[in-house]
């Protein structure tokens, strides 16, 4: 009697997370006229089967605060609250979608909220930015990317899609590439398909610095890509100390000054941070060199000396022209 029990109150259970009889997407999409602006990126997926999928990436959902952006016609916010989500925050710029998101949300009452986008920035594909989605703190996300950039972001040392990108999102998370979905299955078709990436934070980033200094590190890194290491970092120093502070960052960091930027390892590079955290400690005004200024400030000096070799030819012309009059 109590297994019965038990049982009734978990079908029960269950069926909360059904949603009544509701317009299919396509007829939502019709219904209210809408059509998928390409300035705005808009592609639309109906295949529920893909939404179910892209949600189960995120784990199990039941009792969870969940945030959407860009829910469009809603495919992945009926999948969201299907999955048992306890809060839905809905967030979209695109006021012609709200009408069927309400409609949504009455069938599912008290578990979803609809904000306007127009406050809210897009999301960058720039996943390194502290003021981006890692603002919320160890946040799980769930997103969808270009398939390159997807593979970028879940790239292992040594492999040929390894970057920047895939530095610094590793550091801070784990980064998952779960599956591929077609350009065919999103009305309009794309001329890319899409990952689905998974990211869960770590509890502790993998390297312990300044998120400005780990970027920098990695940036000057990966600018020459195709040479070795060395080239790069050395560009986080003035001309003037360049060679020696270059050695003495490789040695600490005891990283390989042939490695190609590829090659390089997380571990490699909390190494090369904390050295050159050091080097900054020990030399004024190093965390704001920046080689850019330095090579305008020098072409600037380089074209004034030219203006005044050329102001100097021009005048010694005219005096040689007026001793020949005379």
């Amino acid at each position: 009697e109590n297994k019965t029990g038990e049982g009734m109150a978990a079908t029960q259970k269950l069926a909360c997370f059904r949603l009544p009889p509701l317009p299919t997407i396509k007829e939502i999409i019709k219904l209210y006229n809408l059509r998928a602006e390409k300035q705005l990126s808009q592609n639309f997926l109906l295949d529920m089967r893909l939404t179910d999928k892209i949600v189960r990436q995120a784990g199990n959902l039941k009792g969870v605060h969940v945030c959407e952006v860009g829910p469009g016609p809603g495919g992945l916010t009926r999948s969201i609250l299907k999955a048992g989500a306890a809060d839905l925050l809905v967030v979209e710029k695109d006021t012609r979608f709200i009408p069927g998101l309400q409609l949504l949300s009455e069938a599912a009452p008290g578990r979803m909220r609809i904000e306007d986008g127009k406050h809210y920035k897009n999301l960058p594909f720039s996943m390194s930015n502290r003021t981006g989605c890692f603002m919320f703190g160890r946040t799980r996300l769930t997103l969808t990317f270009q398939k390159d950039v997807a593979e970028r972001l879940t790239a292992s040392t040594g492999s040929r899609q390894r970057s920047r990108l895939s530095v610094m999102a590793q550091y801070l998370c784990t980064v998952k590439n779960c599956f591929t979905i077609p350009g065919c299955a999103f009305v309009p078709k794309p001329n890319v398909d899409v990952g689905v990436v998974h990211f869960t934070p770590l509890a502790q980033p993998q390297i312990q610095q300044p998120f400005k200094l780990v970027e920098r590190i990695v940036k000057n890194a990966f600018q020459f890509r195709r040479k070795h290491c060395r080239r790069g970092l050395e560009m986080l120093f003035p001309e003037s100390q360049r060679q020696e502070l270059t050695e003495e960052l490789l040695r600490s960091a005891d990283v390989d000054p042939t490695l190609r930027p590829t090659e390089i390892s997380i571990s490699e590079f909390r190494a090369l941070a904390d050295a050159y955290s050091k080097l900054c400690e020990e030399n004024q005004g190093l965390i704001d060199y920046d080689f850019r200024e330095e090579l305008k400030l020098r072409h600037q000096a380089m074209r004034q000396l030219g203006s005044n070799r050329k102001g100097l030819h021009l005048h010694t012309t005219i005096e040689e022209n007026v001793n020949d009059k005379h």
